[in-house]
């Protein structure tokens, strides 16, 4: 169970997923050092402050994932780390490198050799149902497990470098617990979505605003876990105070072709503009509830993809990102 004032450190602190994280850690007691990209930027500190308790247990901290110095400063005097800060890119990815990978995999490095000096107990790794899929010589007759990996090759072919990503940094991450002795854990989210904390918008709430403006454009075989902010940041903390919690964990309420998730928006908000997509789902997926079987069995009980997408789409409009 959370011990009352005990320090922890979530990197990306800022963006949707650490908002809730935070406001979460928060309000079980925990003191919280949150990162942020710039100290000076109302949009990534003005949120974090205004969360009940921040006042007296939130420090923020200003870091950049390929400063090592910076990262130990905000991991030092922690007993914990979630590690959530890394790009995600939905558009076209014009220097891979530099954009992705450097961030994704010498961040991920960086902050667990930070954990490490700084003698923290548990680091728990923020990865990707993008580090299961694509997988297209899995058997098809087989549900995706936690065994299952993304084909780094197909993603190359495919110029898929977000998958790349955090498949490479997901691994590195394993590779470095083994060497190194760290106690690491990991969560993979599907497409995160719902209540939004923040003033600016993760991908895949983008993506749910496109969606409703008429955007047509169509994702070949692509599946999605959603899966409610809330949860995610409730799995991190689950994984982090159960020390029986090892190895990699999926996290997605339902996992869907993206053809029939725009059919599922399309019913329930017949007023917008949502465009009618070719339905086209294939066995063999990694199906919720013998994916997420993990956290369920620490206590999660997941958000249904109906009221996840309800409270994302009500969060847009009150927020004024869509009329």
């Amino acid at each position: 169970m959370a011990r009352e004032g005990e320090v922890v450190c979530v990197t990306g602190g800022s963006g949707c997923i650490g908002s809730w994280l935070v406001r979460l850690l928060l309000d079980r007691g925990y003191s919280v050092h949150a990162t942020v990209q710039d100290l000076k930027d109302e949009s990534e500190t003005k949120h974090l402050e205004a969360l009940e308790g921040a006042e007296a247990r939130l420090r923020l901290f200003q870091i950049d994932l390929l400063n090592y110095g910076s990262i130990l400063t905000a991991v030092s005097g922690c007993a914990g780390v979630f590690h959530l800060a890394s790009p995600c890119i939905v558009d076209e990815v014009l220097d891979p490198e530099k954009q992705l990978l450097d961030p994704a995999i010498k961040g991920t490095l960086n902050v667990l050799t930070a954990a490490k000096e700084a003698g923290v107990s548990r680091v728990v790794v923020t990865s990707s149902i993008s580090a299961f899929t694509p997988s297209p010589n899995w058997p098809a007759d087989m549900v995706k497990s936690e065994d299952c990996w993304t084909d780094i090759e197909y993603c190359k072919q495919k110029g898929l470098w977000y998958p790349i990503s955090k498949t490479l940094a997901e691994k590195a991450a394993w590779d470095f617990a083994k060497e190194k002795g760290l106690d690491v854990v990991v969560v993979n989210p599907g497409t995160v979505m719902g209540p939004v904390i923040p003033p600016r918008l993760n991908a895949s709430m983008l993506m749910l605003v496109r969606l409703l403006q008429g955007c047509t454009e169509t994702y070949e075989n692509f599946f999605m876990g959603s899966v409610h902010f809330k949860d995610v940041a409730l799995a991190h903390i689950l994984v982090y105070e159960n020390k029986s919690a090892t190895g990699r964990h999926s996290c997605l309420e339902a996992i869907s072709h993206y053809g029939d998730f725009v059919a599922k928006v399309a019913e329930i908000y017949p007023e917008y503009k949502v465009p009618r997509l070719p339905k086209d789902t294939q066995p063999g997926l990694l199906r919720a509830k013998d994916g997420s079987k993990k956290l369920m069995d620490l206590g999660l009980q997941f958000i249904p993809m109906e009221q996840i997408i309800k409270e994302a789409v009500e969060s847009l409009k009150s927020k004024g990102f869509i009329s």
